[in-house]
């Protein structure tokens, strides 16, 4: 099938540069003596997951117990779910834990390891609980010079059903870097500071399995990862618009778009509508902050992929409207002309859509579902 065939708005997965973008990443935290557990939230799809594991164990790291479960029945087994645990799903994990040959949970609260043990205990069940460290990104997990970065360590290594799997963190603020040089700051403070963790759990006679770090931009800048023994990118698998501005990699390697047709044209204030709004888009603003003001809600190609230097500049639910003074390439636009955004933010954008239209070599030739909920 032709793209220019596929009904619109339709998620397109352009394959090659998925394959690409998989084999790089694999091949740079290899290179680094780190096992690659990508994070698989960007994508939520089984196909997606194997090309990215395709050349190691298949471990994978998912961010809701729905992803866990999809994956776990499709034979990835090894796990780390990515979101602080709380009691209400206690039981959901350990049913899960079942299923699984690990299955990795993680925690920054004092109380959780001894609630999370008497569930394992009364169910009979060993389970992983890592613990979740504050690096800077200041949305979850205990700052390394605490108390509790000692005391809950201690506390899961001295239950009776838990086994203190490490300490695993998120380098979420690197994603407001301004430059390359700022960018590796953050990526050297989030290694240094794991690292002088483990260090220090270690000689309070505290083993650390696992020191486990990662995002894109960090894994992406990072001169070496010594010390370390996992990375967790997720996003490198198909980039974005705002990894692109970031300097985690070059347009070209985005592999996600949104195919789109204009609906509307209004020659008075030269703008064009399309079918592709805050529901097949996202309503993320990109990198506004970072050097890309003007981003709007994503970059407007040809159906070729070609960059029309336009951007989506506001969106309601089921329109974007897209502005251009360039009298020529308004012409151009008529009512049923195929364009492709490329997203702001791939791993929203994804989510938003059912299934992905797989692109190879100019054609449609699959198509792979994406899991969503929770």
């Amino acid at each position: 099938m032709n793209l220019s065939e596929l009904p619109t708005p339709a998620l397109v997965l352009d394959v090659e540069r998925v394959r690409r973008n998989a084999e790089r990443m694999q091949t740079r935290v290899s290179r680094m003596g780190a096992h690659l557990r990508p994070h698989i939230k960007t994508h939520k799809c089984v196909e997606v997951a194997r090309l990215q594991t395709s050349a190691q164990s298949p471990s994978l790291t998912v961010s809701t117990l729905a992803e866990a479960r999809w994956f776990a029945a499709r034979g990835f087994t090894d796990l780390t779910y990515a979101v602080p645990i709380e009691p209400g799903k206690f039981e959901a994990a350990i049913e899960l834990a079942r299923e699984c040959e690990r299955l990795a949970l993680l925690t920054d609260d004092a109380g959780i390891p001894a609630e999370l043990n008497e569930a394992a205990r009364v169910e009979n069940v060993k389970l992983d609980l890592f613990l979740k460290v504050d690096c800077g990104y200041h949305r979850c997990g205990v700052e390394p010079e605490t108390k509790e970065a000692f005391e809950i360590p201690r506390r899961i290594a001295d239950a009776s059903h838990l086994r203190f799997a490490g300490i695993l963190t998120h380098a979420g603020h690197s994603y407001h870097s301004r430059s390359l040089e700022e960018l590796r700051v953050f990526a050297r403070h989030e290694r240094d500071v794991m690292v002088e963790l483990a260090a220090a759990l270690r000689a309070t006679s505290i083993p650390v399995p696992v020191v486990s770090i990662g995002s894109t931009p960090t894994i992406s800048a990072v001169e070496h990862l010594e010390g370390v023994d996992e990375a967790r990118p997720g996003n490198y698998i198909f980039f974005d618009a705002f990894q692109a501005t970031l300097g985690s990699c070059r347009f070209e390697d985005c592999a996600l778009t949104v195919l789109t047709s204009v609906v509307h044209r209004d020659s008075t204030r030269r703008k064009v509508v399309i079918d592709a709004g805050a529901i097949a888009l996202s309503k993320d603003r990109g990198a506004v902050d970072i050097g890309d003001p003007d981003c709007g809600y994503g970059r407007v190609l040809d159906l070729e992929g070609r960059d029309l230097d336009l951007r989506v500049g506001s969106l309601s639910q089921e329109h974007g409207i897209v502005e251009t003074l360039d009298g020529a390439l308004f012409d151009r636009l008529k009512v049923g002309t195929r364009l492709r955004v490329l997203a702001n933010h791939s791993c929203l954008t994804a989510a938003q859509h059912p299934h992905y239209n797989v692109l190879d070599a100019g054609l449609i030739v699959d198509r792979w579902l994406i899991q969503r909920g929770w």
